[in-house]
């Protein structure tokens, strides 16, 4: 509780020592301020405060401590200034809440700065496969890179995309960089991988190996030899084996490094969403050690990690900045990595598939409801991610069934991605209480790929359907999925306001939304997928102080310019946690 106390003398008393015969002691009454006194005082710019819906502006913002404690007109912030109250002018730049993030991967993300870029242009420079094979090359003569590597004995890269690359990697290329250590590098979308002959070897896959459930050993032409890439449950079982070898000294710089890149952007809460049994034990160790500067919410790998669950982390308020949220479910993959589950065949096949092809589920019908209604049973948020249609239908299924069964609540299940919805499902989203989390950043990075390869016209124009989701009275979330790409708050904002590809293509028009609506979806309605919006997401007295000085005020600049806005300043429960240098 604050204690600011004016002592306040008796009227008289200089009087009284005059004029009777004995002076009395009197004590100076003390008595409690009528306002409460702030730490730093916010004005000189625009202070856009997302707590409607429309913009409203306020002069001034107080705050003490983790909190805002006044909202409004310069003179009445004023009221609040004391003698150690610092008053921050803002200078013409904008305030807003910070964003908060609806998925991502933030282990993931601290594990991509430890490891070899191979993401394309514009956020890497492995635009073709020889680029790839030289940074693994020079991985060794990165710091941070050779530690990985000395650690864990692997060469690891993350972020090839075959969209932009020139062939799809193999074994054969991988071999090139070494034939020694096992050499791994890792889809942008984060479900496909390509490992070298010794990677394939120390995993036990051979030509003899069959393809585990819910994931595909991609062979050698007129062959049963491993070529090397490995799509989904493959992929997933070699990662979580590589994960198994990240010492705790890795894992903290990985954390450090991932919070460093959120608040870059403006995150002041960051998701883990599959959260592995050492992500966990990652993240509580930082908690206990004071290390988490912004807020972490983690969402347990369910198939594999839910016996966290009953951890005293598993509560509504955070504990030294995380928390788990609940548990997340995969039914089914990546669209741009042609393994999400479709109604119809995708428009170009991948290699090695028939034109009936329309990729595969991770679980038959009755796992995937009996899952559901577990997480539903022990009242664990439930988010899923889902990108094909024929996915996103099992999901919407799944809920019903576990709704008719136990009763309707506000559970939150969550759709994350939701990439190929269809117009009947999104009207059947709201009667059963499921928030989409969409990902219209895909238009950018993916687009062009979706029309020439992946769907085809008209199926690519209703990516990430935004508008639709909005016109059906439904609140949304948009994400970055991090790392599948970078964390950038400002990609996702342009794209969702935009929808323009790498080619500068409009996909979709009608699915674009305002500028205001983009930022709804980027802080106050993510604060509610989280069962956060008491005390996040906007900026409001009795809510944290976690908000964001921008160079420009995203409301009064051309929608195209929306990419190129920067943070200045990030700060997290009242604590500055970056500046722009």
């Amino acid at each position: 509780m604050n204690k600011n106390w004016i002592p306040i003398a008796l009227s008289g008393l200089a009087l009284t020592g005059c004029f009777s015969e004995e002076a009395k002691e009197v004590e100076a009454v003390a008595e409690p301020l009528k306002v409460t006194a702030a730490d730093k005082i916010y004005y000189g710019g625009d202070i856009l405060t997302m707590s409607g819906d429309k913009p409203e502006y306020a002069e001034a913002v107080a705050t003490l401590g983790e909190k805002i404690i006044y909202v409004g007109s310069k003179d009445g912030a004023m009221e609040h200034k004391f003698g150690k109250t610092q008053l921050v002018d803002l200078k013409g730049k904008t305030m807003l809440p910070g964003f908060v993030d609806p998925h991502s991967h933030v282990y993931g993300v601290g594990l991509q700065a430890m490891v070899a870029n191979v993401l394309p242009s514009p956020d890497g420079e492995a635009d073709n496969v020889a680029k790839i094979i030289e940074t693994l090359k020079n991985a060794e003569n990165n710091n941070t890179q050779r530690l990985f590597i000395e650690k864990t004995g692997w060469i690891l890269g993350f972020g090839y995309d075959d969209a932009q690359l020139d062939y799809y990697p193999t074994k054969a290329d991988l071999d090139k960089v070494s034939t020694d250590k096992p050499v791994l590098i890792i889809h942008t979308s984060g479900h496909l991988s390509v490992a070298n002959s010794k990677a394939l070897e120390l995993a036990g896959i051979t030509s003899e190996s069959e393809d585990p459930k819910g994931g595909i050993i991609r062979r050698m032409e007129n062959s049963q030899e491993p070529n090397g890439v490995l799509e989904e449950n493959a992929h997933f079982a070699m990662l979580f084996n590589l994960n198994k070898l990240i010492d705790s000294e890795l894992q903290d710089r990985m954390l450090e490094a991932s919070q460093g890149m959120y608040a870059k952007y403006g995150y002041t809460t960051a998701q883990e969403g599959r959260a592995t049994s050492e992500g966990y034990e990652a993240m509580k160790r930082a908690s206990k050690n004071d290390k988490l500067m912004i807020d972490l919410v983690a969402y347990a790998d369910m198939v594999s990690s839910s016996d966290f669950m009953d951890s005293e982390y598993n509560t509504p308020e955070y504990t030294n900045h995380f928390r788990i949220g609940g548990v997340k479910l995969n039914f089914d993959g990546s669209p741009q990595g042609k393994t999400a589950w479709l109604s119809q065949p995708y428009f170009h096949p991948p290699h090695g598939q028939d034109k009936d092809y329309a990729g595969y589920p991770t679980f038959e019908d009755q796992q995937a409801y009996d899952y559901v209604e577990t997480a539903f049973k022990n009242e664990w948020q439930v988010l899923t991610h889902a990108n094909g249609d024929a996915a996103i239908e099992q999901f919407i299924n799944a809920v019903t069934k576990a709704n008719e069964k136990l009763g309707k609540q506000d559970r939150r299940p969550v759709l994350i991605h939701g990439q190929t919805m269809r117009q009947d499902q999104v009207d059947r989203l709201a009667a059963q209480g499921i928030f989409p989390s969409l990902f219209p950043m895909h238009t950018f990075y993916w687009g062009d790929w979706h029309v020439d390869s992946v769907l085809g016209h008209p199926r690519a124009d209703f990516i990430s359907p935004t508008q639709a989701v909005r016109k059906a009275g439904l609140k949304f979330s948009t994400h970055h999925d991090a790392p599948v790409a970078l964390p950038s708050s400002f990609r996702v904002l342009d794209a969702t306001v935009n929808r323009t590809t790498r080619t500068d293509k409009v996909l979709g028009a009608d699915q674009r939304v305002d500028t205001y609506t983009a930022l709804q979806a980027m802080t106050i309605w993510p604060a509610y997928q989280h069962f956060e919006e008491s005390y996040k997401g906007s900026i409001e007295v009795g809510k944290n102080a976690d908000l964001i000085i921008l160079d420009n005020n995203p409301m009064k600049i051309e929608p195209k310019a929306l990419k190129d806005l920067n943070v200045e300043e990030t700060i997290s429960r009242g604590q500055s946690v970056y500046q722009r240098q």
